[in-house]
């Protein structure tokens, strides 16, 4: 982490805002402190496990009766397993319908489970394969994109793509070490991903921007609009009696975690996703408001922040664009079956489904919108307090991120 030398005159205005930022870090690590799990997932319960998969590749196909009477035929697909107590051997079971354009061809590999019951055993007079699809071995490619990824990342930022890298390492970290294991552990979804939102930010904005203007102002707008994104979803899904109840996996989660506030899931979904566009806008504010005051640190602190306000509004318009898009694409899927359903749009609107990613998107949005005056005002408070040397030093490191 680097800290540059733009750090403001210690005046009353400024010590406040960095003890406003201290008071979030010690507010955050007690957070971790109490919510940390103690246990891990798979402590949870063998009869929560899933099942695990091993890797098998299609070595034939062929075209079947259904066992099950059916006015289409299906596949029969025979696999070599590649991984797994059975590795060698060779397996055949059925993969769905024959016609079925997804359908595994001869050369694929794919996730296999293994059947729990004995080899050779029928249900209803169907004899049970050893075992089953599960689902296309996904993990190479995934590989390859993310490998490409961090390429691209390096070669566009250089040190600066380093660094965004760290953080997104650490930020996956709260996640998968925080963030999932205390949710398991029946911690109130909401509470915990409050924190570990604040620790994301914590943890990002520092390491990419040093420890200066942009890290204090960006801290701070992102906290405040963070907060006010979260006031108002919980104050709409109560208005709106959004309940979270509205998929497959919230049932799974219910089954084996009694304790879990669905309500609360929901809500800590829209903390988190709003938390990656919000430190975005109030990053890329607070540099804007070091560039004007480094070339006009003669003009006021209020045309400095009219000023950087008209260059934030373009900025914010494709930020709300891309945000609604988002979760329009995630939402196509129901919107196609309240079309073919043919319901009205007033019903589609008013489902469980849409209601809730119009409320999150919107929220969001809101937020999001928010973080640009609060940030700007933050920034130009302490741009006008930076010596001519200091001005120097912020923008250089600015414009070096």
């Amino acid at each position: 982490m680097t800290t540059d030398s733009s750090a403001p005159r210690r005046d009353r205005v400024v010590l406040a805002m960095w003890g406003m930022v201290a008071l979030i870090l010690v507010a955050v690590v007690a957070g971790m402190v109490l919510l940390w799990p103690d246990e891990s997932p798979s402590s949870i319960g063998p009869e929560s496990r899933l099942p695990d998969t091993e890797r098998a590749r299609v070595v034939d196909t062929d075209r079947v009766e259904c066992q099950v009477p059916s006015s289409s035929q299906c596949l029969e697909v025979t696999v070599k397993l590649l991984t797994g107590p059975d590795s060698g051997d060779e397996s055949s079971f059925i993969a769905g319908d024959a016609d079925d354009e997804s359908a595994p061809t001869k050369g694929d590999v794919l996730r296999v489970v293994k059947s729990d019951v004995p080899e050779g055993s029928q249900i209803g007079g169907v004899e049970v394969p050893a075992y089953s699809i599960s689902d296309y071995e996904r993990r190479m490619p995934l590989y390859w994109l993310v490998g490409l990824f961090v390429v691209v990342v390096l070669v566009t930022g250089r040190l600066h793509g380093a660094r965004a890298l760290l953080g997104l390492a650490g930020s996956l970290a709260v996640v998968v070490w925080f963030l999932v294991p205390a949710l398991v552990q029946g911690e109130h979804p909401l509470v915990v991903a409050t924190v570990a939102a604040l620790a994301v930010m914590l943890l990002t904005i520092p390491l990419a921007h040093g420890i200066g203007t942009i890290t204090i102002a960006a801290t701070l707008g992102t906290s405040a609009a963070l907060f006010l994104t979260l006031a108002l979803a919980v104050l709409f899904t109560d208005l709106a009696h959004l309940t979270g109840h509205s998929g497959d996996e919230v049932a799974y989660l219910q089954a084996y975690l009694g304790n879990l506030s669905v309500q609360g899931l929901m809500l800590a979904g829209v903390v988190i996703g709003a938390l990656g566009v919000l430190d975005d806008v109030t990053v890329s504010q607070s540099s804007i408001v070091l560039a004007l005051r480094r070339a006009r640190p003669d003009r006021s602190t209020g045309w400095l922040i009219r000023e950087s306000l008209v260059v934030g509004r373009d900025h914010i318009t494709a930020t709300v664009n891309t945000l609604v898009l988002a979760y329009a694409g995630a939402s196509l899927p129901i919107l196609l079956v309240f079309a073919i359903g043919d319901m009205s749009a007033g019903d589609a609107f008013n489902g469980e489904s849409v209601a809730a990613q119009v409320v999150a998107t919107l929220v969001g949005s809101i937020g999001l919108i928010a973080a640009m005056p609060i940030t700007t005002l933050i920034a130009a408070i302490l741009a006008t307090r930076l010596d001519d040397d200091a001005l120097a030093h912020a923008s250089a490191h600015a414009h070096t991120h």
